[in-house]
């Protein structure tokens, strides 16, 4: 079996809307539902093979210097769509994502 670099299994992070705000629900007191979302939470695009014990340990190793410690990861794939591009159908790659959930007290954000 070859070992995979973590660079392999964590192609990048995915910023949109709604991975910044489930990324902000730590911080969040609006109301009793959201005060029990004390752990972060952070998005990543993954290699479409990995499984969730190869992602957790390649966070850990990239984010070593952090020192964090993963608690859950919860995966996603999007399928691809079609797309029209000049009048040509078309479809657009899929993907991974990996919803990574981390200890209360770890932060990936400076």
């Amino acid at each position: 079996m070859t070992s995979k670099s973590p660079y392999q299994v964590i192609k990048s992070r995915y910023i949109t809307e709604k991975a910044s705000v489930l990324q902000g629900l730590k911080d969040c007191e609006s109301n009793a539902c959201v005060k029990r979302c004390k752990q972060p939470k952070y998005v990543f695009i993954v290699d479409i093979k990995a499984n969730k014990i190869e992602i957790a340990d390649a966070i850990e190793k990239i984010y070593a210097e952090k020192k964090v410690s993963v608690k859950a990861v919860n995966t996603i794939k999007v399928k691809p769509k079609k797309r029209r591009v000049r009048g040509r159908l078309g479809m657009r790659s899929q993907f991974k994502k990996a919803i990574v959930t981390l200890d209360e007290s770890d932060s990936l954000d400076d």
